[in-house]
């Protein structure tokens, strides 16, 4: 083969060998830009939000207001065990104020009431309020607060009243964070009210220790802040 001809098949194949480096090239831009740009599309919809919007620091603040119902569960008395209540199902409402020290541990107040009939149809009232701790959990959207709350419990029965200095109710909750502002759910707790040695002429008329055992099962709303 003549040299002058190899030359231009050479040459031509050097071309085309620029020409396709240059187009795999071109090619290569478009599809990473491409990307780029499918990614940017993306990224809106794949935020930060939540992330952000459910962590807790030192400051938090929650309100919150509670409506449900307690059930006797039994009484505990000193002279004769475990007995039944002799009370139906009642109502009960709450108000309480958490405020977070860190991520997870929180305190707060709390003031509630409760009332419910007795199978001589009188009432039965206790007014418990005091102060309150938890431990908050989450996973995504749903917060799961632990509380143990703690202080005196005004009560009356048939127009008699007694003053318990110590009131219990340890519980949990299941919330749903709707939005930055509000989240709304469940919660189960468990009374423990006392009733120690009351004088002559208060509820228990000073013969014997009653322990109540309630459990509360209400709905929530919180508002965060």
């Amino acid at each position: 083969m003549p040299n002058s001809t190899l030359k231009r098949l050479l040459i031509c194949l050097l071309m085309l060998l620029a020409a396709f480096t240059l187009t795999a090239q071109d090619l290569s831009n478009i599809t990473i830009m491409s990307d780029e740009e499918d990614d940017d599309d993306i990224i809106p919809l794949e935020t930060d939000w939540s992330r952000q919007m459910y962590s807790y620091s030192r400051g938090d603040q929650i309100f919150s207001i509670n409506l449900g119902l307690v059930i006797p569960l039994f009484y505990l008395e000193s002279n004769n065990g475990v007995m039944k209540t002799q009370m139906n199902v009642g109502g009960m409402g709450a108000l309480t104020y958490n405020y977070f020290m860190s991520s997870n541990i929180y305190w707060g107040l709390e003031i509630s009431g409760m009332f419910a009939s007795t199978v001589g149809q009188n009432m039965y009232y206790i007014v418990p309020m005091g102060g309150r701790i938890g431990y908050h959990l989450q996973y995504n959207r749903f917060e799961f607060p632990i509380s143990l709350m703690l202080g005196f419990a005004p009560q009356s029965h048939n127009q008699r009243s007694y003053f318990s200095w110590l009131f219990a109710k340890p519980g949990a909750g299941i919330f749903f964070r709707v939005n930055q502002e509000w989240s709304f759910g469940l919660n189960t707790n468990f009374w423990w009210v006392p009733q120690w040695n009351a004088k002559t002429g208060e509820l228990n008329d000073g013969r014997i220790n009653i322990h109540g055992f309630f459990m509360e099962i209400s709905a929530g709303a919180r508002y965060h802040f």
